[in-house]
Order: structure tokens, then sequence, then C-alpha cells
């Protein structure tokens, strides 16, 4: 139990899930589904179904992963009752606006949860963020072919009644304890992350990343927090559009204060509780 909530692995309703997918239309996404109780990664599972000739749209959807990876080859702790989702798309965007793709998407998800009473924040770069604790985060991985991204597959893990670290937080149980939120089923939870995908890659590839980054820099829980690099002192202060993070230095020359602004890619910095350079 997890204050109360159960966290064994659920059954998931695949049934459940096409019927409200077949409601919408998918300009982006032509969805075929593959549900699994169990994976070693559901990343891996859609770049296996794409080597067998699975097309753009193969979602891979879990409970459960054995060996689930985060940003940079981390172990993403997966435990039973979380939703584990990955989606193969083909945005054909240029390789160096490759950070583009998680912005987007991290904004997409973020505001379709938002739609449902979750008050969901971005943590740069990659994570999803409720009342201050991780609640999800995304893994994107990229095959370039003459500088062009022609394939994508969007990992997504968000804890719905899983077991979670003292950092984290899983939604079933704050909706039950904020009286907030109406999303009411691992399956819906599923149907609102693909929605969000769909939404975040359409604005991408329909209006360009300006058009999304200063509502993205709305949700950004980052702003203003405070950072050590290399023993200066800085301020995050935004994103840029390629998603590099902006901070704003402060240091001594000549005993007068100047405040130069650098740019840090993704990798570069761990935005943890001390924000301190890795």
């Amino acid at each position: 139990m997890y204050n109360g909530i159960s966290v064994n692995p659920v059954e998931f309703d695949r049934q459940q899930l096409e019927t409200a997918l077949m409601r919408r239309e998918h300009k982006y996404l032509p969805l075929s589904l593959h549900v699994f109780d169990t994976v070693a990664s559901t990343n891996l599972t859609v770049w296996d179904l794409l080597e067998q000739g699975a097309a753009s749209g193969c979602v891979v959807i879990a409970t459960q992963q054995t060996a689930g990876r985060g940003q940079w080859g981390r172990q993403w702790s997966s435990f039973g009752g979380g939703l584990y989702l990955s989606v193969a798309i083909a945005p054909q965007l240029e390789a160096s606006n490759s950070y583009q793709l998680t912005l987007a998407l991290c904004w997409g998800i973020a505001k379709q949860l938002r739609k449902c009473g979750v008050n969901v924040g971005i943590k740069w770069p990659n994570d999803l963020v409720l009342s201050s604790r991780k609640l999800g985060g995304i893994l994107t991985e990229t095959k370039v072919h003459k500088g062009k991204i022609t394939q994508a597959v969007v990992g997504v893990g968000i804890n719905w009644s899983n077991s979670v670290p003292e950092t984290g937080i899983n939604l079933k149980f704050w909706q039950a304890k904020e009286g907030k939120g109406v999303i009411d089923s691992l399956e819906m939870l599923a149907l609102e992350v693909l929605l969000g995908i769909e939404f975040g890659v359409e604005c991408l590839c329909e209006k360009g990343v300006n058009i999304l980054l200063s509502d993205y820099l709305n949700l950004l829980t980052n702003m203003g927090d405070k950072v050590d690099i290399k023993n200066h002192s800085g301020t995050v202060v935004g994103v840029t559009s390629t998603g590099e993070l902006r901070i704003k230095m402060q240091t001594s020359d000549n005993n007068t204060v100047i405040t130069p602004e650098i740019c840090l890619q993704p990798g570069t910095i761990s935005l943890g509780y001390k924000g301190r350079l890795e």
C-alpha cells in the first residue's frame, strides 16, 4: 500500500482506450496499440517493432518496466501501477533542433493534463512536476539521416498508483487528497498523454516552437532558481527556442558586478534541489 492506495500492478483495458481514441481524429498519430503487463523498456519495444515494419504512430503501453531508462542513460524506476508509454513519430525536424521536440512534448502533455484539472508544471528539460514533486518524465530518442530527424521514439513515464520516492508523487493519490482532477483510470491517463503528445507535435510542426515557447515558460517551475556553476552564482531566466537553459550569471570584474547570460544544453546541469553543475 502507498498512502492507502494499492500499488500492485493493475490491469490495463486496451479496449477502453481504443474506443476513446476512435472518437478522436488523429492528424499526426494514426495510432496502433500494443499493450503489455511488463516489458524491459517501452522505448526499446517500439524500436524493435519499427525494425519489424511497424509505422509511425506505433504505441507501446505497459504498467511495469524491468529496465526503464531516463535521460542520459539513468535508470527509471518503473514500479507496477504506473503508466509507461512510448510512441513512434516522424517529425522531420532538423537534427540541430532536436531539443525542441522534448520541449514541445513536455508542454503538450502538461497542457493536456491541466485541462483535466491537474496543475502540472515543467521542470527543465524533461520532467513533469506536481506540488513541487516529480510526477513523470519524458525520454526522446531519435534517428538522423542527412541532417534531419527521420524517426523518433517518445517515452513517457507517469506515476499513477505506483510507489514513488520521497521526491515523487503519484496522480491517483494527489487527486484523492486534493479533490481535484477528473482522470479516473490508467486508461484515461494514457488517452490524455497521447492527446498531449499529438498536441505538442502539431503545434511544433504547424506553428513553430516560438508560438508555444512563451506558454512553456509560464509552466516552467525553474524560473528564478539560483544555480551554482563553477563557483559562480546564476539565476534561471528562461529557455531558448532550441531548448537550452538561459542563466543570468553574477561575477565580479574589477569590483564591478556584471551579469552576462549563458545558455546550457540539456545534460550539462542538474536542476535538483541545489542546482549544481555536474
